[in-house]
């Protein structure tokens, strides 16, 4: 599977969208960032798309509007996400992204893994 590059203009973008958001952790994920509330990813970057996860009914009011998609890869779209559309204005993006973080912080919260064991050398 071919990921998009990421380029760190679109990473510089996506933190300042997420910037003034209040108990949110962004990090790293597969070459690009993620936002997380609790351990669990609520809104995240792919190639140039912003992406937010959302409730059915939200998800479908995103859905509808012209310019939005899947998120993630081709023919592997992350099950819970929309793409916001390229073209809406900065105020709206971070309105869903206000709506994600509301919805995402109701979800139980993300264990942390446990770290792997360490292999001995011989």
């Amino acid at each position: 599977m071919q990921l998009p590059q990421h380029s760190d203009e679109a990473k510089a973008y996506f933190r300042s969208l997420v910037d003034g958001l209040a108990g949110i952790e962004v990090r790293p994920m597969f070459g690009s960032v993620g936002a997380f509330v609790n351990g669990n990813m609520f809104a995240g970057l792919f190639g140039d798309a912003v992406g937010v996860k959302l409730d059915p009914t939200a998800l479908d009011d995103l859905r509808a509007l012209p310019g939005s998609g899947p998120f993630g890869p081709a023919g592997r779209p992350m099950g819970g996400y929309a793409s916001l559309p390229p073209d809406l204005e900065d105020g709206a993006k971070v309105a869903w992204l206000e709506r994600a973080l509301a919805y995402v912080a109701t979800l139980p919260p993300k264990a942390p893994k446990a770290p792997k064991p360490r292999r001995s050398v011989r």
